[in-house]
């Protein structure tokens, strides 16, 4: 297991991994329009626009990409862990190299939960702020919680 800086030669793999993801799993939690919402909002265009922001790494197991997570100063934006290796652990150690990037610079890190990662966040010590909503596609609303979690 290895986690390295994702180059814009990733840029494609990574697009790939986060729209399976979002397609396998996220159904069991949203309506097909906020579904279709997370999809275009991690598109190719925002994934390789944090590439080259250096802000994007990949979690490798075997010459696989099997995982990604991205931020922005302290802000974690996008974690996902590849459906056949959810469940192992894999997402909380991309959070923790996330947390490790972001700690020397900051004291605080916020992110906005998904339904299914806001579990691991709470065994990870983050807290809800608040929670927000936003309307997508055809009235869809989009509930989520923004949670912080405060470095020591």
């Amino acid at each position: 297991m290895n986690y390295i800086q994702a180059t814009r030669a990733h840029a494609d793999d990574i697009y790939q991994l986060v729209q399976d993801t979002v397609t396998q799993i996220y159904p069991k939690y949203y309506s097909k329009e906020i579904v279709d919402f997370f999809c275009q909002l991690h598109n190719q265009k925002n994934i390789l626009k944090d590439i080259e922001r250096g802000t994007v790494g990949m979690l490798m197991v075997d010459d696989r990409i099997i995982g990604t997570g991205s931020y922005d100063r302290n802000h974690i934006t996008r974690v996902y862990v590849s459906p056949a290796f959810q469940r192992q652990g894999y997402g909380s150690y991309i959070m923790q190299v996330l947390e490790d990037q972001i700690a020397p610079e900051y004291d605080t890190i916020y992110l906005d939960a998904s339904l299914p990662a806001k579990h691991m966040y709470e065994k990870r010590g983050y807290v809800t702020q608040k929670q927000e909503s936003m309307e997508v596609e055809q009235g869809a609303v989009l509930n989520y919680d923004v949670m912080q979690k405060v470095l020591l």
